[in-house]
């Protein structure tokens, strides 16, 4: 148990002549600490408090102060957690790249008096890592040309794939049909189609390709260039918070009608990383497509076992981002990362 801070207050006499109050008053004060921050990523921090003791008067409010300068106070920015006694968590968003910032948890007595926890610090992650991406646009076998994005110690295409054809020239089977479709496990065949097999849809959102395209040996992505591991994939999300709030980061900040924008509320939708994730839906075993501006969906080239393989999901509804395994006849969108 956390020992109280008390203070003693005697009150002066408000008249000449009047008796002294020879009946003092102790007034005990909350205690609250500081929780260390974690999954700092660019722009966000998960950091918390507890307030151990209310001093037996009671707490009003309780939250956290920050800012870029030592032993933040309510002067500056501060976050509103609720009351009374217990651990809290807080999600802090809208911080700047590259930026140190300190931080303390308070706790609001009835008396009206503010008490502060420890001060913790971090800093926020690198929008300018070491390395370079090199050149800004990279294009594939079909001559489709697409922007880069550095993120971390990453360099990833800013666009869903579109091509049609292998590195080496193949073509890939443009699969409308939903019983060939739900067929290629029994040949580990490679596959793409449209989102409803519509052109303007895959103008829009790129292609979705199902698992045993991205995992073909005569390669899928631009020469230099590889789809995304399950590893490279977790290190994206690590960089960028976490898997809680990740997705906020990855998401581009267009909601419906905006051709190629997202449910509302798309929340939490930055796309602080660059990374400009669209909502492009996927397509199931037996060739139904499914959540068309409700979700983003990317293959990873790591297998989970006989059929299935590793992807990630983001959604409109949170700032998640999902790790999940899929069978490999479904289809998702495809990015490539510089090998």
């Amino acid at each position: 148990m956390k020992k109280l801070i008390c203070t003693l207050f005697v009150v002066a006499a408000p008249f000449w002549g009047q008796a002294q109050n020879t009946n003092p008053t102790t007034f005990c004060l909350p205690a609250v600490v500081t929780t260390a921050p974690s999954q700092v990523g660019l722009d966000s921090a998960l950091v918390g408090g507890n307030v151990l003791s209310d001093g037996g008067q009671g707490v009003l409010l309780r939250g956290l102060c920050y800012g870029t300068t030592p032993n933040p106070n309510m002067g500056n920015s501060r976050t509103e957690n609720g009351s009374g006694l217990g651990s809290f968590v807080v999600v802090l968003r809208g911080l700047i790249p590259s930026t140190t910032y300190f931080v303390r948890a308070y706790a609001k007595g009835a008396n009206g008096v503010v008490v502060y926890g420890n001060a913790v610090s971090f800093l926020t992650g690198s929008l300018t890592p070491a390395f370079s991406c090199g050149t800004s646009t990279v294009s594939d076998t079909d001559g489709n040309v697409y922007n880069t994005v550095q993120i971390g110690q990453q360099c990833w295409t800013r666009s869903n794939l579109r091509v049609g054809r292998y590195r080496n020239g193949n073509s890939i089977p443009n699969t409308s049909s939903n019983t060939i479709w739900s067929q290629a496990n029994s040949s580990s065949t490679g596959s793409w189609c449209h989102y409803n097999n519509s052109t303007s849809s895959g103008t829009t959102y790129g292609r979705l390709y199902n698992s045993y395209a991205v995992n073909d040996s005569r390669g899928l992505c631009p020469t230099g260039w590889h789809v995304s591991s399950d590893a490279e994939w977790t290190n994206l999300v690590t960089f960028l918070g976490g898997d809680s709030w990740a997705g906020g980061a990855l998401k581009s900040t267009g909601m419906l009608p905006t051709v190629g924008g997202w449910t509302a509320p798309n929340t939490n939708a930055s796309n602080s990383s660059g990374f400009t994730g669209l909502p492009g839906g996927y397509r199931v075993t037996n060739g139904s497509f499914f959540s068309v501006s409700d979700y983003g969906g990317w293959w990873s080239s790591s297998t989970a076992g006989a059929g299935l393989a590793w992807a990630r999901l983001i959604w409109y509804g949170n700032a998640a981002v999902d790790r999940v395994s899929y069978d490999q006849r479904f289809g998702f969108s495809v990015r490539c990362v510089k090998d």
